[in-house]
């Protein structure tokens, strides 16, 4: 990304305005007029930031949904003198410091990563290779679409968006991980985030999304 393109501000897909996404759909370049705040180290609201596109949104495979801003990464940055999170382009490996942070409850999670799920089942939905934090990160409603940062570059490595709350068994709200072999295990307590690695490959020049460059393996519609 250039300093004069849009910003894109990233969270899950199920916290689009429009709803959950069903199992299987893509949403693409949506009108929006959603706001976002926007925050300094300090975790004080230093501006309103409004987007005027839903770039990309699933639950498939992914719970991931990235907005397009009015604004550009070169105006915020002159104006409140913040820089934008990036992106890292490599899977975390497993014991990496990470923090969640929430910018709705101005707080962070701390922990590592303890493993991947091969496959994350929750209700109607299936997300693929999900990131298992150590139980240190207790994660609770409100943190959904936070970036997980790995603590030694700073860059995002993942987005939040779930954790099983009392030991349910591949339900809404208690995901359940299955193996390649169908095993089924459940963990009470334990929170889950989707990788990001993969996401910068499916932008070109200008930060527009293009699902068909090499690399790309987030869904189509």
């Amino acid at each position: 990304a250039e300093d004069d393109d849009p910003a894109l501000v990233m969270t899950n897909g199920h916290c689009l305005e429009t709803g959950f996404p069903g199992p299987g759909e893509v949403l693409v370049d949506r009108a929006s007029t959603r706001s976002f705040g926007l925050l300094n180290s300090a975790g004080t609201r230093v501006a309103t930031l409004r987007a005027n596109r839903i770039v990309y949104g699933t639950m498939t495979d992914t719970d991931m949904a990235l907005y397009r801003l009015t604004t550009t990464y070169g105006q915020i940055k002159s104006s409140y003198g913040i820089n934008a999170l990036i992106f890292d382009t490599a899977r975390p490996a497993v014991g990496t410091d990470i923090t969640v942070v929430s910018g709705y409850w101005k707080r962070t999670y701390a922990c590592d990563v303890d493993g991947y799920a091969y496959r994350l089942k929750e209700g109607a939905w299936t997300w693929k290779d999900s990131v298992r934090y150590t139980s240190a990160c207790q994660t609770i409603g409100g943190t959904s679409g936070s970036p997980v940062l790995d603590n030694a570059t700073g860059k995002v490595v993942a987005v939040n968006n779930t954790g099983n709350e009392d030991g349910g068994r591949c339900t809404d709200n208690n995901p359940c991980e299955v193996d390649a072999n169908g095993t089924v295990t459940v963990r009470e307590g334990i929170n889950y985030g989707q990788q990001t690695w993969h996401v910068p490959a499916c932008f070109a020049a200008d930060s527009k999304l293009d699902l068909t460059r090499s690399g790309c393996i987030l869904p189509r519609p």
